[in-house]
């Protein structure tokens, strides 16, 4: 039998996913709109769009001046790839903490012209990152690990300013603050904090990223197909275009999340919007008798939090019942083979809506 949440209780939206999460209803309707659907990426209506995003995300970010904003076909799974081709000189080394911070690691170590990368890891629910080792001239992780609901700072590890340092922001990006001068590229795609669709990959790259990438790209002994030539996808984003042709549709979506962020104050509107959220999570399931955080605080990610239950419990019921009420997309990682709940505290989330579904758990805890 399906029980039934009271209405009162409900919260107004249900999508409460670690990706891809939550899009606002008006940036649907500026979508539905928008004239630009089903028109030339080479024309200047989408060219100029492009340009909007680059524009906007600098001033997002405060972005440091050299530094630029790649885009390019396909999501961070790709950027993976780019970069192993594109940025590796011989030997890169990870900070492992989780399944999207080993991805990089294993896409790194699958290619044939790279040596064995140099993996820092940590249990799931921790941090590492990697430090300065000999013959390495890459160090990457994740600033968030989407899988955990841990994260990680963005700085540069002392001993490394010779190397590139790579951070994984695809689940931060948008509501996590970073210091870009940090960082020689900060990549992300925009399905999560940035209320978009997926299929892009974006990276501010600074000047010593984008001269390795010409480098490495032009030399006769490594073949770089195009698709993963960040030197061509810089080219191409300069002219506000991508080598292929973009989602016009992920793109309108990508500007209207920017914008309406900058709107509201900037990255500080977004972080006080991720850290209330994640923040009434928290302090629900520490003072719980059935359910803990289960990443310690030091750790904990202001945009995904992942809660343990007890073994009185069971959370895959539970997630099965709130998704029967229309609260979606709280399961857990199902690689980490937790009894938990995975919620997306992204900044397009309404933390008033946090509260209704917290609200929506208790009651169905109740009737157990």
């Amino acid at each position: 039998m399906t029980l039934r949440i009271p209405t009162d209780l409900l919260p107004r939206d249900g999508r409460f996913g670690s990706g891809p999460a939550k899009v606002r209803p008006e940036a649907v309707a500026a979508l539905a709109a928008s004239p630009l659907l089903g028109t030339s990426h080479r024309q200047p209506g989408v060219k100029n769009l492009v340009g909007r995003i680059r524009e906007q995300a600098a001033e997002l970010y405060q972005a440091p001046e050299g530094y630029e904003l790649v885009l390019g076909n396909g999501g961070a799974t790709m950027f993976w790839d780019v970069a192993s081709c594109s940025l590796v000189t011989e030997r890169s080394a990870h900070g492992v903490y989780g399944e999207f911070s080993r991805k990089f690691a294993a896409a790194a170590q699958r290619a044939p012209f790279l040596a064995e990368p140099v993996v820092f890891e940590s249990e799931p629910g921790t941090v590492v990152l990697p430090t300065a080792t000999e013959g390495v001239d890459l160090y990457a992780w994740a600033q968030n690990e989407t899988s955990t609901g841990a994260a990680a700072p963005v700085v540069r590890p002392e001993g490394t300013e010779d190397g590139l340092v790579l951070v994984d922001a695809t689940s931060s990006a948008g509501g996590m603050a970073a210091d870009l001068a940090r960082t020689d590229v900060y990549y992300f795609a925009p399905q999560k904090n940035l209320s978009s669709d997926g299929g892009l990959w974006l990276a501010f790259c600074s000047p010593a990223a984008l001269a390795r990438a010409e480098e490495l790209t032009t030399r006769t002994d490594r073949w770089v197909p195009e698709s993963l030539n960040l030197a061509v996808a810089a080219t191409n984003s300069r002219a506000n275009q991508t080598l292929n042709t973009p989602a016009v549709a992920t793109l309108v979506l990508l500007a209207e999340q920017l914008q309406w962020v900058l709107d509201n104050g900037g990255m500080g509107f977004a972080t006080g919007r991720t850290a209330e959220s994640s923040g009434r999570v928290y302090a629900w399931a520490e003072a719980h008798e059935l359910a803990t955080p289960f990443v310690a605080p030091e750790f904990r990610s202001p945009v995904v939090a992942t809660i343990d239950f007890a073994d009185t419990v069971d959370a895959k019921q539970l997630a099965a019942d709130l998704r029967a009420n229309g609260i979606l997309d709280t399961e857990p990682y199902r690689k980490l083979g937790r009894n938990q709940l995975r919620i997306g505290c992204f900044t397009s989330v309404d933390p008033d809506d946090v509260s209704a579904l917290l609200a929506s758990i208790d009651w169905l805890l109740g009737q157990y």
